[in-house]
C-alpha cells in the first residue's frame, strides 16, 4: 500500500512563486513517482504542473501544504521542503 504523508513549508520571505522558482519547484516534483499536490490558502495544485503551481499565487512568506501519496513519498516531502527553502 503507498505511502501518504504531508508537510508545512513556507514561501521564504521576498520570494514569490512565479516562473523561475515555479519551475524549479516542478522540476523537482517531477523526479518522484508519487503523486504531489500543493496547496495555498484555500487553492490546491498538482505540484508537477506549471501552470497549476504559478495559479496558486504564492508570495514570500506563504504557508504551503506538500502532500505526496506513493511510495516515494516521505523522501519526495523531504526533497521539496528542501527546493522550498533553498528558493530565491
Amino acid at each position: 500500500m503507498p505511502a501518504s504523508s504531508e508537510v508545512k513549508v513556507v514561501l521564504p520571505e521576498g520570494v514569490d512563486l512565479h516562473a523561475r522558482p515555479a519551475a524549479d519547484f516542478v522540476r523537482t516534483a517531477m523526479r518522484f513517482q508519487s503523486r504531489i499536490d500543493v496547496g495555498a490558502g484555500e487553492r490546491e495544485a498538482d505540484a508537477k504542473s506549471l501552470l497549476s503551481v504559478l495559479a496558486l499565487g504564492a508570495r514570500g512568506g506563504t504557508p504551503l501544504r506538500l502532500r505526496a501519496d506513493g511510495d516515494d513519498a516521505a523522501v519526495a516531502l523531504e526533497t521539496l521542503a528542501g527546493c522550498v527553502a533553498a528558493l530565491q
